[in-house]
């Protein structure tokens, strides 16, 4: 099963953002003010009271983005920092993408380009107002590893989160572990924002991994630069950029007992469009990523 349920990011402004992520066809389904308990539960009492939206894609799949008004931080600079460092949504047609792009908010980082020995996907990248990073992906086969999801609406679910690393292995090992989810391959490609970021020659290499449940591709781990740094964020507030994965697993109560004495908080029952009434448990990764855990 598909383990996405949301990626949650910091705006500072909402109705920028809601206006922005319109030109991904993506509608409002709830906004409010995030309640204290929540924001108790993410280790960010400070967050409380914050207006948010969540916003559905045009094909109505139960895969979320949140956005929570908060405040900047003048340290945050994208793909420069551990933790959450992008979202990747499925296209239809990655060139008619990029031809609504190129008159939309976003600025084009990646223009279309085939990967080197990926021939199954044509991505591009984007860069929001807030710093925040989107692939925007079609997918045109599947991989011998693992199944890809096929676009519904010309920009659709998210389907990966990409998670920066201090160190690609402890981090993947802990997800393993901590999730009951495998670990694909480590490769070394020529990742051409992480070089951008860092001022590295094009052509360094940098190793990245998959994170799979069943042959459900789920996530990808980099190797971030020994210069990236933890992510600053405001006193008691979610940190800035994309700061929340959200997870669906069939096995909660297990999940739970393996991350017991290490939870950010204990598991409760949330109202909304996120969690319909279920219950949620927040867990820390070694690199300081932020993983919300729901239960089916």
């Amino acid at each position: 099963m598909h383990l996405i349920r949301a990626a949650t990011l910091s705006v500072a402004d909402l109705d920028a953002a809601v206006r922005r992520y319109a030109w991904l066809n993506y509608s409002v389904v709830e906004q409010g003010n995030i309640t204290p308990d929540l924001a108790h539960r993410w280790n960010a009492p400070n967050s409380a009271q914050r207006r948010y939206a969540v916003m559905r894609p045009e094909s109505g799949a139960d895969i979320f983005l949140r956005f929570i008004e908060q405040d900047l931080h003048p340290d945050y600079k994208a793909l420069r920092t551990h933790g959450w460092a992008a979202i990747e949504i499925c296209t239809q047609d990655t060139l008619r993408v990029n031809a609504v792009m190129k008159d939309s908010p976003f600025e084009i980082i990646g223009p279309p380009r085939k990967l080197d020995g990926m021939p199954a996907i044509f991505p591009m990248q984007v860069r929001g107002a807030d710093g925040e990073i989107v692939y925007l992906t079609q997918i045109t086969g599947d991989m011998p590893e693992y199944d890809l999801p096929r676009a519904q609406s010309l920009m659709d679910t998210l389907f990966i989160l990409v998670l920066a690393a201090p160190d690609l292995e402890a981090e993947a090992r802990w997800i393993r572990d901590r999730l009951r989810v495998s670990k694909g391959r480590t490769v070394a490609l020529n990742y051409t924002m992480i070089n951008g970021a860092f001022g590295l020659p094009d052509g360094t290499q940098h190793e990245l991994a998959t994170i799979k449940h069943d042959r459900d591709v789920f996530l990808e781990v980099d190797q971030y630069p020994a210069a990236a740094t933890p992510r600053a964020r405001n006193e008691g507030q979610l940190p800035p950029g994309i700061c929340i994965g959200s997870f669906i697993h069939p096995e909660f109560d297990r999940i739970c007992d393996i991350n017991a004495g290490s939870q950010v908080s204990p598991p409760a029952g949330h109202d909304g469009a996120i969690y319909q009434g279920r219950r949620s448990v927040t867990l820390r990764s070694p690199g300081g990523a932020l993983f919300e855990i729901i239960e089916v």
